[in-house]
């Protein structure tokens, strides 16, 4: 076989649609892989979307029509020989033609189109055009033809299978992308060709690697293809061996032994060894003696390990728990978006920052969301090398999807293709049917407005199964997140806590972030709080047209916060418990603060569970434009707060305190391969250091398991719990906690002196705290954009010091790195004005 790429000579020009007049009728280059916003950003006609409020000024390209064109002559084909156009991805609804001949239509983003061009192989110049019409008026005119379905938007993005997310987002911008997304070949070949290859792969009770390598093959049909005894032969490690496809059949499957198979481990609890595995298909002639022509040839890593998904009922309800290599694993994860609403900006080095960011965060799981993309094989395979676990979703997501043709077949080609793709993935351990559709349809609304329409049932519950069933028996198939699992009663909720898994979505929309420990759920796939980007990526991106300063209530910053009431639920979550700042920089600290927080508390409250809670997702890793959003990473990169707040929360090692059974007691966590034994000291007393009462008790909790350790009253209870702390320590952990919230404490609102010296590769910064300080942090993107500080949030007790490395090329004043606004602490929120009702401080209250 051989290919050609067709990436260059593209031109690309605007064919319908409410085409402003200085781009009617103009060429442009294009950009392949690429999409038009990209180009024709290159090309300096549109403004960048993603900056102050472009967005709004680029709506028209929803309804705009384009044509890629290019030069392309094929040379003769043999009378054996196959000529074949292949693009691995369109955006979306596109006419493809050779000249004026139609050579095939799509209306998928998330599939490959292969289209036999072997009669213009002639030596005759033509052109190859792209016709691509706008997604939104394809879904528009499928919905009045079957019927409109509730959607979590106003959009239709139901009706075509294109990202979800292109049609906007309550964390991202509504752009509707369109272009030649993936790489577009002509492929040559004679005979046959591999058209899949689907090796599934475990480990025995013995410890062999098995490897059953699924061989699809497509004969030519020319030159008596049909009469050519094929053979397939598969290698991995030093075993080989083959199969072979008598005449006629074209499906094989190689089954290989590898003994001794070195296991691939999740991060944290192993190594990641990955081998090569490759197969050739090969002609085999009449003439025996001769040799067999190679083909075609396919290569992959995989990694030997099983994987299983636990859902038996127990006492508590039907558990959710995945076990790799037979060890069951506490999950510590978070959701995924496309990391670039304009996704083929995106590079594996991007890929591997982020994955490298979720890692350095203690997280094992990525969950790919159902509103995005199937992603690149970049993503799997940094994945794979770093021991990152793969919870993939179906992409269906907050909508009703019609189960009528041609969406049913579409569903259906992109879920084969797509489970076939990633098989070789050892990182991917768990298909989903979709996200919150199960849901929708029970709480949302829906069955009044449907009417007994179809909503997508039946992908959840037959085809995706059916699928995975077929051509990736080795990993578990779950029907959907939220869902309750069939060993659950009959009528369970799918958001029912105690069975499956479950989103936790009334903190943030409802109620105080305190009621994340109101219930115990089995495994939470979705949680989270919101909080603003870093300062930087704000000052670089959201800006107000006079150049006045940015405030929580300008248009240009709303446009950036997409949540139905994003700033009034900020608001409402920062009143109880820090109160709402009116300047906006002290706003921003806060908020961002407080998404920290957050988090941390059901964090610490689903892991002081295990092993009834097995699993924690937040919502969400990531951003895919500069966005008041869920994410712990910005846009532009920067680390959130959050990040930090993951980081210390889904540590191997963690202490906390927790309500159980009506007294204090403290979660002594390990998750690290050995026994932590030591003797835990407890201290109670005043802000400024003053002890009031000491304890210790001698703890030895296990290898991946969890203890609660009953407080002494002596230091569990508070004589003045707006002056009081209870300090916990084991080894070099600590844990702190308070009887009220900050607005209700005594906290010196200076409690620190810093020093900053410069040092290599940046400056040290040291810390010591007079009184309690709660959550040190140095937001150094505010000196340096580029700049990054190794640790945050760290709360100490009087008399404690920490260090930080800030690294950065720049010269930072060192003054300035060790006063505000750059060096926060909660404590300095005591402060500031407040909005309401709540006074100025400048004292501690009395």
């Amino acid at each position: 076989m051989t290919a050609q790429d067709l990436h260059d000579g593209w031109t690309l020009r605007a064919t319908a649609g409410p085409v402003p007049a200085e781009l009617a009728g103009r060429e442009v280059a294009a950009e392949v892989p690429g999409t038009v916003h990209t180009d024709l950003l290159a090309a300096g006609l549109i403004p960048d979307p993603y900056l102050d409020e472009n967005e709004t000024a680029l709506a028209w390209l929803h309804r705009a029509g384009w044509r890629y064109t290019r030069p392309l002559t094929l040379a003769p084909a043999d009378d054996d020989e196959r000529v074949d156009l292949v693009f691995e991805g369109l955006d979306t609804v596109a006419d493809v033609r050779l000249d004026d001949r139609l050579v095939g239509s799509t209306a998928n983003q998330h599939r490959s189109y292969r289209f036999d061009v072997r009669d213009a192989a002639d030596g005759t110049p033509r052109t190859l055009v792209v016709d691509l019409a706008s997604a939104l008026q394809h879904a528009e005119a499928l919905e009045a033809r079957l019927g409109a379905r509730p959607a979590a938007y106003s959009h239709p993005f139901n009706m075509v299978r294109k990202m979800a997310c292109s049609f906007g987002w309550d964390w991202g911008p509504d752009l509707q992308t369109a272009g030649i997304w993936k790489p577009v070949r002509v492929e040559r070949w004679r005979t046959a060709r591999l058209a899949e290859v689907r090796p599934l792969v475990t480990v025995d009770a013995e410890g062999f690697g098995r490897v059953a390598a699924h061989v699809r093959v497509e004969r030519s049909g020319l030159g008596g293809s049909a009469d050519t005894t094929l053979v397939v032969r598969a290698h991995v490690a030093d075993v080989e061996a083959q199969a072979v496809l008598a005449l006629g059949e074209d499906t094989a499957v190689v089954h290989l032994a590898v003994p001794h198979a070195p296991l691939w481990w999740p991060v944290g609890h192993g190594a990641q060894p990955l081998l090569d595995l490759d197969v050739v298909l090969e002609a085999v002639g009449a003439d025996q003696d001769a040799a067999p022509i190679a083909l075609d040839a396919w290569r992959r890593r995989i990694g030997f390990r099983t994987v299983e998904l636990d859902t038996h009922p127990d006492e508590f309800g039907s558990s959710f728990t995945l076990r790799v290599n037979g060890r069951s694993i506490f999950v510590k994860g978070a959701n995924w978006i496309p990391d670039d609403h304009l996704l083929t900006r995106v590079t594996r080095a991007q890929v591997a920052r982020r994955v490298d960011q979720a890692v350095g965060a203690n997280l094992n799981l990525l969950r790919v969301w159902g509103g995005g993309v199937y992603e690149s094989e970049d993503f799997y395979d940094v994945c794979d090398e770093r021991g990152v676990l793969v919870w993939q979703d179906f992409l269906l997501a907050c909508a009703a999807y019609p189960e009528e043709d041609p969406l049913w077949d579409e569903l259906e080609a992109e879920a084969r293709e797509n489970v076939a793709r990633l098989t070789p993935h050892p990182s991917l351990v768990l298909w989903n049917g979709g996200n919150e559709n199960l849901w929708g349809f029970e709480d949302w609304g829906w069955k009044d407005r449907l009417n007994g329409a179809t909503w997508g049932r039946r992908y959840a519950t037959e085809l995706f199964p059916a699928v995975v069933a077929e051509l990736d028996p080795t990993r578990p198939y779950m029907d959907g997140s939220p869902y309750s699992p069939a060993a659950a009663p009959e009528g369970t909720h799918p958001n029912d806590p105690d069975h499956g898994t479950h989103h936790e979505w009334e903190v943030w929309n409802r109620v105080d972030y305190t009621a994340y420990r109101d219930a115990a759920p089995r495994f939470c796939s979705e949680f989270g709080f919101q909080g603003p980007p870093t300062w930087a990526t704000l000052q670089r991106a959201v800006r107000n047209p006079d150049g006045s300063p940015l405030a929580k209530t300008d248009p240009v910053f709303l446009l950036h916060q997409k949540a139905d009431d994003g700033n009034g639920k900020l608001d409402r979550g920062l009143a109880p418990h820090l109160g709402v700042p009116e300047d906006f920089a002290d706003w921003h600290w806060a908020t961002q603060l407080n998404q920290a927080r957050a988090v941390r508390h059901a964090i610490d409250h689903y892991r002081s569970w295990w092993p009834r809670t097995t699993g924690a997702i937040v919502w969400q890793l990531n951003d895919c434009w500069p966005v008041t959003s869920w994410a712990a990473v910005d846009s532009d990169e920067r680390r959130k707060p959050l990040w930090h707040a993951l980081r210390h929360a889904f540590a191997d090692r963690v202490l906390s305190v927790h309500e159980r059974d009506g007294r204090r007691v403290l979660a002594v966590v390990n998750d690290s391969p050995e026994l932590w034994r030591g003797v835990v000291a407890l201290r109670r007393e005043l802000f400024d250091g003053t002890p009031l009462a000491a304890a210790s008790q001698p703890v030895s909790v296990g290898a991946r398991s969890v203890a609660l350790i009953p407080l002494p009253e002596e230091v569990a209870t508070p004589g003045e719990p707006r002056r009081e702390v209870l300090v916990a320590e084991l080894d070099d952990v600590r844990a702190v906690h308070l009887w009220a919230e900050d607005l209700d404490l005594d906290l010196d609102p200076s409690p620190v002196e810093a020093v900053a010296t410069p040092a290599d590769g940046g400056y040290r910064v040291d810390v010591t705290a007079r009184s309690l300080a709660r959550d040190v942090t140095l937001l150094v993107d505010r000196l340096d954009p580029d700049a990054v500080v190794d640790d945050a949030l760290v709360t100490l007790p009087a008399g404690a010091r920490a260090t930080f490395w800030v690294r950065t090329s720049a010269r930072l004043d060192e003054d300035a790195l060790v006063a505000a606004p750059v060096l926060r602490t909660a404590n300095d929120l005591r402060a500031v004005g407040l909005v309401g009702d709540a006074p100025l401080v400048g004292t501690p209250a009395d």
